[in-house]
Protein backbone atom coordinates (compact mmCIF):
# COMPACT_ATOMS: atom_id res chain seq x y z
CA UNK A 1 0.00 0.00 0.00
CA UNK A 2 1.38 3.27 -0.73
CA UNK A 3 2.37 5.32 1.81
CA UNK A 4 2.57 9.31 2.18
CA UNK A 5 5.32 11.75 3.92
CA UNK A 6 4.97 15.50 4.42
CA UNK A 7 6.95 17.31 1.81
CA UNK A 8 9.52 19.42 4.57
CA UNK A 9 7.47 22.51 5.22
CA UNK A 10 5.15 22.42 3.18
CA UNK A 11 1.74 21.50 2.72
CA UNK A 12 1.68 18.76 0.62
CA UNK A 13 1.69 15.08 1.51
CA UNK A 14 3.68 12.99 -1.32
CA UNK A 15 3.28 9.56 -2.11
CA UNK A 16 7.03 7.88 -0.94
CA UNK A 17 7.27 6.87 -4.81
CA UNK A 18 7.53 9.69 -7.53
CA UNK A 19 7.50 9.03 -10.89
CA UNK A 20 10.05 10.55 -12.50
CA UNK A 21 8.76 11.19 -16.11
CA UNK A 22 11.97 11.88 -17.72
CA UNK A 23 12.42 8.28 -18.69
CA UNK A 24 9.22 8.58 -20.80
CA UNK A 25 9.67 7.66 -24.54
CA UNK A 26 9.10 10.13 -26.14
CA UNK A 27 5.82 9.72 -28.44
CA UNK A 28 5.19 6.33 -27.46
CA UNK A 29 1.47 5.08 -27.09
CA UNK A 30 1.24 3.71 -23.91
CA UNK A 31 2.36 6.91 -21.28
CA UNK A 32 -0.56 8.08 -20.98
CA UNK A 33 -2.24 4.84 -19.67
CA UNK A 34 1.21 4.31 -17.83
CA UNK A 35 0.63 7.84 -15.86
CA UNK A 36 -3.12 7.44 -15.41
CA UNK A 37 -1.92 3.59 -13.97
CA UNK A 38 0.80 5.37 -11.69
CA UNK A 39 -2.43 7.71 -10.38
CA UNK A 40 -4.38 4.64 -9.99
CA UNK A 41 -1.71 2.99 -7.82
CA UNK A 42 -1.44 5.72 -5.49
CA UNK A 43 1.24 7.92 -6.99
CA UNK A 44 0.85 11.17 -6.06
CA UNK A 45 4.22 12.81 -7.27
CA UNK A 46 4.80 13.11 -10.63
CA UNK A 47 8.21 14.76 -11.40
CA UNK A 48 9.17 16.67 -14.86
CA UNK A 49 11.44 19.48 -16.31
CA UNK A 50 11.03 22.29 -18.72
CA UNK A 51 14.38 20.86 -21.08
CA UNK A 52 13.02 17.16 -21.19
CA UNK A 53 12.54 16.66 -24.94
CA UNK A 54 12.51 20.26 -25.59
CA UNK A 55 9.18 20.77 -23.40
CA UNK A 56 7.14 17.86 -24.75
CA UNK A 57 7.77 16.29 -21.49
CA UNK A 58 5.68 18.26 -19.97
CA UNK A 59 2.90 18.45 -22.39
CA UNK A 60 2.70 14.30 -22.09
CA UNK A 61 2.91 14.92 -18.41
CA UNK A 62 0.26 18.20 -18.26
CA UNK A 63 -1.92 16.35 -20.46
CA UNK A 64 -2.29 13.43 -19.39
CA UNK A 65 -2.71 14.26 -15.94
CA UNK A 66 -5.39 17.16 -16.49
CA UNK A 67 -8.38 14.16 -15.44
CA UNK A 68 -6.46 14.14 -11.88
CA UNK A 69 -5.28 17.23 -11.17
CA UNK A 70 -6.89 18.07 -8.12
CA UNK A 71 -5.54 14.62 -6.45
CA UNK A 72 -1.67 14.57 -7.82
CA UNK A 73 1.35 17.14 -7.19
CA UNK A 74 3.44 18.65 -10.31
CA UNK A 75 6.78 19.09 -10.21
CA UNK A 76 9.20 20.49 -12.70
CA UNK A 77 12.61 22.56 -13.00
CA UNK A 78 13.81 25.52 -14.60
CA UNK A 79 17.48 27.12 -15.07
CA UNK A 80 18.88 25.55 -18.14
CA UNK A 81 17.91 27.52 -21.73
CA UNK A 82 18.29 25.10 -25.11
CA UNK A 83 20.23 26.55 -27.20
CA UNK A 84 18.54 27.63 -30.63
CA UNK A 85 20.27 25.49 -33.06
CA UNK A 86 19.78 22.71 -30.36
CA UNK A 87 23.84 22.41 -29.66
CA UNK A 88 23.28 22.25 -25.83
CA UNK A 89 22.10 23.77 -22.91
CA UNK A 90 23.35 27.41 -21.48
CA UNK A 91 22.63 27.67 -17.14
CA UNK A 92 20.59 30.82 -17.12
CA UNK A 93 19.42 30.97 -13.11
CA UNK A 94 18.35 34.92 -13.70
CA UNK A 95 15.16 36.38 -12.77
CA UNK A 96 14.21 37.22 -16.20
CA UNK A 97 14.58 33.64 -17.49
CA UNK A 98 12.85 32.09 -14.74
CA UNK A 99 9.87 34.42 -14.95
CA UNK A 100 9.90 33.97 -18.54
CA UNK A 101 9.96 30.38 -18.40
CA UNK A 102 7.54 29.25 -15.74
CA UNK A 103 4.61 30.84 -18.15
CA UNK A 104 5.82 28.35 -21.10
CA UNK A 105 5.59 25.39 -18.07
CA UNK A 106 2.41 26.50 -16.87
CA UNK A 107 1.04 26.35 -20.55
CA UNK A 108 2.42 22.80 -21.36
CA UNK A 109 1.33 21.53 -18.45
CA UNK A 110 -2.24 23.04 -18.73
CA UNK A 111 -2.35 24.21 -15.37
CA UNK A 112 -2.55 27.82 -13.45
CA UNK A 113 -0.28 26.90 -10.60
CA UNK A 114 3.14 24.39 -10.41
CA UNK A 115 3.12 22.60 -7.18
CA UNK A 116 6.94 22.52 -7.02
CA UNK A 117 9.30 24.77 -8.96
CA UNK A 118 12.81 23.26 -8.51
CA UNK A 119 16.34 25.23 -9.54
CA UNK A 120 17.72 22.50 -11.97
CA UNK A 121 21.03 22.47 -10.48
CA UNK A 122 22.97 25.47 -9.17
CA UNK A 123 26.66 26.99 -8.77
CA UNK A 124 28.13 28.86 -5.28
CA UNK A 125 28.65 31.54 -8.27
CA UNK A 126 25.30 32.08 -8.75
CA UNK A 127 22.82 35.63 -8.59
CA UNK A 128 21.37 33.02 -5.05
CA UNK A 129 19.50 36.31 -3.84
CA UNK A 130 18.31 37.15 -7.24
CA UNK A 131 17.17 34.11 -7.91
CA UNK A 132 15.36 33.12 -4.50
CA UNK A 133 13.49 36.39 -5.24
CA UNK A 134 12.08 35.39 -8.67
CA UNK A 135 10.63 32.10 -6.97
CA UNK A 136 8.97 34.29 -3.77
CA UNK A 137 7.42 36.30 -6.47
CA UNK A 138 5.92 33.67 -8.47
CA UNK A 139 4.93 31.96 -5.30
CA UNK A 140 3.18 35.42 -4.32
CA UNK A 141 1.73 35.49 -7.17
CA UNK A 142 0.42 32.09 -6.76
CA UNK A 143 1.66 30.74 -10.12
CA UNK A 144 4.06 28.16 -7.78
CA UNK A 145 2.85 26.33 -4.62
CA UNK A 146 6.71 26.07 -3.08
CA UNK A 147 9.94 25.72 -4.50
CA UNK A 148 13.17 23.99 -4.21
CA UNK A 149 16.31 22.81 -6.07
CA UNK A 150 17.78 19.84 -7.84
CA UNK A 151 21.81 19.70 -6.56
CA UNK A 152 24.28 17.55 -5.48
CA UNK A 153 26.41 20.71 -4.26
CA UNK A 154 27.01 21.02 -0.36
CA UNK A 155 28.05 24.70 -0.90
CA UNK A 156 25.34 25.30 -3.40
CA UNK A 157 22.53 23.58 -0.75
CA UNK A 158 23.95 24.73 2.52
CA UNK A 159 23.55 28.74 0.92
CA UNK A 160 19.94 27.82 -0.53
CA UNK A 161 19.02 26.53 2.89
CA UNK A 162 20.58 29.75 4.66
CA UNK A 163 18.79 32.35 2.39
CA UNK A 164 15.50 30.55 0.73
CA UNK A 165 12.48 29.28 1.94
CA UNK A 166 12.96 25.63 0.16
CA UNK A 167 10.80 22.67 1.08
CA UNK A 168 12.70 19.95 -0.84
CA UNK A 169 16.00 19.18 -2.34
CA UNK A 170 16.29 16.60 -4.88
CA UNK A 171 19.68 14.79 -5.20
CA UNK A 172 21.04 11.46 -6.33
CA UNK A 173 21.46 9.34 -3.22
CA UNK A 174 21.98 4.92 -3.52
CA UNK A 175 23.53 2.13 -1.65
CA UNK A 176 26.71 2.86 -3.89
CA UNK A 177 26.23 6.74 -3.52
CA UNK A 178 25.98 8.06 -0.08
CA UNK A 179 27.87 11.03 -0.12
CA UNK A 180 24.72 12.90 0.97
CA UNK A 181 25.01 11.00 4.23
CA UNK A 182 28.03 12.73 5.35
CA UNK A 183 26.30 16.07 5.51
CA UNK A 184 23.17 17.05 3.11
CA UNK A 185 20.88 14.54 4.75
CA UNK A 186 21.78 15.58 8.05
CA UNK A 187 21.85 19.22 7.79
CA UNK A 188 18.38 18.77 5.59
CA UNK A 189 16.72 17.06 8.36
CA UNK A 190 17.77 19.44 11.04
CA UNK A 191 15.73 22.07 8.98
CA UNK A 192 12.60 20.14 8.00
CA UNK A 193 13.66 20.10 4.00
CA UNK A 194 12.61 17.42 2.48
CA UNK A 195 14.50 15.17 0.17
CA UNK A 196 13.87 13.78 -3.23
CA UNK A 197 16.30 10.67 -3.96
CA UNK A 198 16.94 9.79 -7.37
CA UNK A 199 19.43 7.10 -9.34
CA UNK A 200 18.71 4.58 -6.12
CA UNK A 201 19.11 1.97 -8.43
CA UNK A 202 22.72 3.55 -9.45
CA UNK A 203 22.48 2.98 -12.84
CA UNK A 204 21.30 -0.34 -12.90
CA UNK A 205 24.60 -1.74 -10.96
CA UNK A 206 22.16 -2.43 -8.07
CA UNK A 207 20.03 -4.33 -10.20
CA UNK A 208 21.53 -6.42 -13.16
CA UNK A 209 24.04 -4.22 -14.94
CA UNK A 210 27.86 -5.94 -15.08
CA UNK A 211 29.71 -4.48 -12.42
CA UNK A 212 32.45 -1.79 -12.72
CA UNK A 213 33.98 1.29 -10.69
CA UNK A 214 31.25 4.14 -9.85
CA UNK A 215 31.58 7.15 -7.58
CA UNK A 216 35.24 6.36 -6.53
CA UNK A 217 34.08 2.34 -5.81
CA UNK A 218 35.99 -0.05 -7.10
CA UNK A 219 34.13 -3.12 -9.58
CA UNK A 220 34.97 -5.17 -6.57
CA UNK A 221 33.33 -3.02 -4.17
CA UNK A 222 29.92 -2.71 -6.47
CA UNK A 223 30.05 -6.53 -6.64
CA UNK A 224 30.25 -7.13 -3.18
CA UNK A 225 27.22 -4.29 -2.27
CA UNK A 226 25.05 -6.23 -5.05
CA UNK A 227 25.82 -9.67 -3.73
CA UNK A 228 24.60 -8.53 0.03
CA UNK A 229 21.40 -6.98 -1.54
CA UNK A 230 20.46 -9.96 -3.90
CA UNK A 231 20.96 -12.47 -0.70
CA UNK A 232 17.60 -10.23 0.70
CA UNK A 233 15.89 -11.01 -2.68
CA UNK A 234 12.08 -12.88 -2.24
CA UNK A 235 9.74 -14.08 -4.43
CA UNK A 236 7.98 -11.01 -3.97
CA UNK A 237 10.84 -8.53 -3.30
CA UNK A 238 13.21 -8.10 -5.95
CA UNK A 239 16.53 -6.51 -5.96
CA UNK A 240 14.92 -3.46 -7.59
CA UNK A 241 12.55 -2.82 -4.51
CA UNK A 242 15.59 -3.62 -2.04
CA UNK A 243 17.94 -0.81 -3.24
CA UNK A 244 14.30 1.58 -3.05
CA UNK A 245 14.19 0.14 0.20
CA UNK A 246 17.84 0.89 1.61
CA UNK A 247 17.04 4.76 0.28
CA UNK A 248 13.86 5.19 2.35
CA UNK A 249 15.28 3.62 5.04
CA UNK A 250 17.15 6.93 6.05
CA UNK A 251 14.28 9.09 7.78
CA UNK A 252 15.84 12.33 5.81
CA UNK A 253 14.32 11.03 2.40
CA UNK A 254 10.95 11.99 1.99
CA UNK A 255 10.28 9.79 -1.13
CA UNK A 256 12.51 7.89 -4.31
CA UNK A 257 12.28 9.17 -7.90
CA UNK A 258 11.46 6.56 -9.72
CA UNK A 259 12.10 6.44 -13.66
CA UNK A 260 9.09 4.52 -14.89
CA UNK A 261 8.58 3.58 -18.92
CA UNK A 262 6.99 0.65 -18.93
CA UNK A 263 4.41 -1.26 -16.48
CA UNK A 264 6.54 -3.76 -14.71
CA UNK A 265 8.60 -1.15 -13.74
CA UNK A 266 5.62 0.75 -12.19
CA UNK A 267 4.31 -2.40 -10.75
CA UNK A 268 8.06 -2.97 -9.38
CA UNK A 269 8.14 0.77 -8.23
CA UNK A 270 5.06 1.17 -6.72
CA UNK A 271 5.02 -2.55 -4.84
CA UNK A 272 8.34 -0.67 -3.18
CA UNK A 273 6.19 -0.16 0.38
CA UNK A 274 4.66 -3.46 0.78
CA UNK A 275 5.42 -4.24 4.47
CA UNK A 276 8.48 -3.21 6.37
CA UNK A 277 10.80 -1.12 4.25
CA UNK A 278 13.63 -2.90 5.79
CA UNK A 279 14.78 -4.14 9.17
CA UNK A 280 17.49 -2.35 11.27
CA UNK A 281 19.40 -5.88 10.66
CA UNK A 282 19.56 -5.55 6.85
CA UNK A 283 20.06 -2.19 6.54
CA UNK A 284 23.17 -2.11 9.11
CA UNK A 285 24.67 -4.86 7.18
CA UNK A 286 24.27 -3.23 3.66
CA UNK A 287 25.46 0.05 5.12
CA UNK A 288 28.80 -2.18 5.98
CA UNK A 289 29.21 -3.36 2.35
CA UNK A 290 30.20 -0.04 1.27
CA UNK A 291 32.77 2.38 2.92
CA UNK A 292 30.91 6.10 3.15
CA UNK A 293 31.86 7.89 0.58
CA UNK A 294 32.22 12.10 -0.12
CA UNK A 295 31.92 15.00 -2.36
CA UNK A 296 35.23 16.16 -3.57
CA UNK A 297 34.38 19.19 -5.13
CA UNK A 298 32.08 21.77 -4.04
CA UNK A 299 32.40 21.36 -0.54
Amino acid sequence: MMQYHQLGSSDMYISRIGFGCMSLQKFAEKNEQLIHAAVEKGINFFDTADIYDSGYNEELVGRSLKPYREKVYIATKVGNRIRKDGSGLDWDPSAKHIKAAVEGSLMRLQTDRIDLYQLHGGTIDDPIDETIDALEQLKNQGKIRHYGISSIRPNVIREWVKRSNIVSVMMQYSLLDRRPEEECLPMLKQHNIGVLARGSLAQGLLVNKPEKDYQGRAAAEVKTARDVLAGYVTTTIPSAQLAVRFVLRNDAVTAAIAGIRTMEQLEEAAGSLDGEIMSVRQYDELCSTTTPNHYKEHR
